[in-house]
């Protein structure tokens, strides 16, 4: 016999219970007017059960008039209930998404967690001259301590989470990956991710941030990046590229994060190749260290050294500018890490070599150095060069940087090596002012043009040898770059029919033409699969592992020497909020999970 279905008796609420019952009917169910309480089924027999064993003694004494007035006023009570229960609710709901907001600015500004309580107070205050009747509202913003660091969590788990479930549709990814140390010298791993899905859209976010308390070796590196790649479930037969900072603990072909992960992909059976990639920015850097002039770098920050490492020194030599009317205040300080400064520091020490001359003199200090031409001539074409070189930097910079216009930068600046090397030959310098200015005061005899023409020919030659693994992926980036002029028979295999039946589309090359390659390529029918996933792999390229150093940036502002306690979980969860890009957080879903209850003692769930 089949289970009887009470929900299949199509059994309803009968107006005239109200009447006799003191029943109503609220959102499908009977509730007692007098009591509150609910029956579990629709039933005649339930609703009078209920009101002869409950209430029946109590109104024995009023007719049917007086019932329906009493069943009014019950109703209009309990209306007025709901409404206020329904207000307090959304109040509560409003209350918990607003300390959401709070959290999450103060997690994207780097502030303390304690900063709530802060911000808090101020509103309080604000609300006395300006709402006072809204005080309530804003005292049940809970921002203490403890509350606006679970709101970072939760604000970081949902943002993992999003992230997670886009991911499912990449069909290529490639990983950027650095190690740094933060203020309690431990360890910190930086992973990125950028993925391309079926429609060919590129999603560039940070993927995990890895606490390493112990060893940082290859193999402990390794092991953290395969537990993030497995957590957040990407497939390891769609890893493209990997990018590093070129540590030996990064790019060793044995023991390094790029050999292993090469073992890892063929014991996962991948059919692709990783491509490993190192830093492009950071290769930069290092190729200005083949012009092997550090005499004068050494020079110019131990002059620096004097002048700013003391404070009398210092205040001396900045009224010392002002009493002549120098165009220039001060003189900057050299960091090595940071590789934009050195330009800056040259630059100024140039325009400022007499006054900086005469301030040496009258602090007794040997300045022989400083005025020997040949030394001048050379910190001269060091200040131009590191100009020019800084300006590459810059270029190569930023998010969301496609590796094609990060290849054609560099070798827009080979090819500027070249000219700068003839001109220099020839002594026409038009790109090189402070070498001009210099060759003007001591003559061309004086000036070691030759000497410096055979420095831009290092320097070239330390970019193509740096920059060997972009050049091998030359034919690549031309096939997205430019398909409409790659040879057919150079092609691989696989795309050579898709290519002829592209280039011989007039339709396509006319939104090429418009559009540019990276929006081209979403316009490529499905009918040209390899094309199109030729072109997701090269998308998905990361150049650099600038994001990585941006991380660190923000890393080293938030765990400072007054905040060397914050745990790893807040970490991770703070910096993940600053380093998101397309994300937001959805806000109201969270809310809506959460138990809202108001309080005027500043605790909320």
């Amino acid at each position: 016999m089949a289970k009887r279905k009470v929900d299949s008796e199509n059994r309803a609420f009968k107006n005239r219970w109200e009447a006799e019952y003191m029943f109503t009917d609220i959102a499908g169910k009977p509730v007692c007017l007098l009591c509150g309480a609910n029956v579990a089924v629709i039933k005649e027999y339930n609703v009078k059960r209920h009101y002869e064993t409950k209430h029946q003694d109590k109104l024995k004494n009023l007719n049917a008039e007086q019932k329906m007035q009493k069943v009014e006023e019950l109703k209009k009570n309990m209306k007025i209930q709901q409404m206020f229960f329904t207000r307090a609710k959304s109040q509560s709901e409003a209350a918990v998404k607003a300390s959401f907001i709070v959290a999450e600015e103060i997690a994207k500004s780097g502030r303390p967690f304690s900063e709530g309580e802060f911000l808090k107070s101020c509103m309080m205050k604000v609300c006395d001259v300006l709402c006072p009747d809204k005080k309530q509202m804003f005292a049940n913003v809970s921002l203490s301590r403890n509350t606006v660091a679970d709101r970072v969590c939760e604000i970081a788990t949902d943002l993992r989470t999003q992230l997670s479930e886009k991911s499912r549709d990449f069909v290529a990814y490639s990983l950027a990956v650095d190690e740094s140390t933060d203020i309690t010298d431990t360890a910190q791993l930086a992973i990125f991710l950028r993925g391309v899905d079926s429609n060919l859209h590129v999603t560039e976010e940070i993927l995990d941030i890895k606490s390493m308390h112990g060893t940082a070796t290859g193999k402990d590196i390794f092991e953290n990046v395969c537990q993030s790649v497995t957590d957040m479930k990407l497939p390891w037969d769609k890893l493209v590229g990997l990018t590093t900072d070129g540590a030996p603990a990064m790019c060793g072909e044995k023991s390094g994060l790029v050999g292993r992960m090469r073992v890892k992909m063929q014991e996962e059976n991948c059919v692709g190749e990783l491509t490993a990639y190192h830093c492009i920015i950071h290769q930069e850097s290092l190729c200005g260290k083949v012009l092997k002039m550090e005499h004068v770098m050494n020079t110019v920050t131990q002059t620096i050294n004097f002048i700013r490492a003391k404070g009398l020194n210092h205040r001396q030599f900045q009224s010392f500018l002002r009493e002549i009317d120098s165009d220039f205040a001060d003189i900057p300080y050299h960091t090595e890490v940071r590789w934009l400064s050195r330009g800056k520091v040259l630059n100024r020490v140039f325009e400022l070599i007499k006054e900086i001359c005469q301030f040496m003199d009258s602090k007794g200090k040997d300045s022989t150095v400083l005025r020997d031409e040949k030394w001048k001539c050379e910190l001269a074409f060091l200040a131009d060069i590191t100009a020019h070189l800084n300006v590459l930097n810059l270029q190569l910079q930023g998010r969301d940087r496609m590796i094609t216009d990060m290849y054609d930068a560099v070798k827009a600046f080979q090819v500027k090596l070249l000219l700068w090397e003839t001109q220099m030959h020839q002594c026409n310098l038009p790109h090189f002012p402070r070498c001009q200015v210099m060759m003007n005061q001591v003559g061309t005899a004086a000036f070691s043009n030759a000497h410096f023409a055979d420095k831009l020919s290092a320097l070239r030659t330390e970019f193509a040898r740096r920059f060997g693994d972009f050049e091998a992926q030359k034919n690549n980036f031309e096939l997205l770059r430019n398909p409409f002029a790659v040879d057919v028979e150079t092609a691989p295999v696989q795309m050579q029919m898709e290519l002829i039946e592209l280039q011989c589309n007039g339709t396509l090359k006319a939104k090429y033409d418009t559009a540019g390659p990276a929006q081209f390529f979403r316009s490529i029918p499905e009918a040209m699969p390899q094309l199109r996933l030729h072109a997701a792999r090269t998308l998905c390229m990361f150049g650099s592992t600038y994001l990585c150093e941006k991380l660190f940036s923000a890393m080293k502002l938030n765990k400072t020497a007054h905040r060397s306690r914050l745990t790893d979980e807040h970490l991770q969860s703070i910096l993940r909020i600053s380093a998101i890009q397309d994300l937001t957080p959805n806000l109201d879903e969270i809310v809506a999970k959460k138990r809202c209850l108001a309080s005027s003692s500043d605790k909320m769930a």
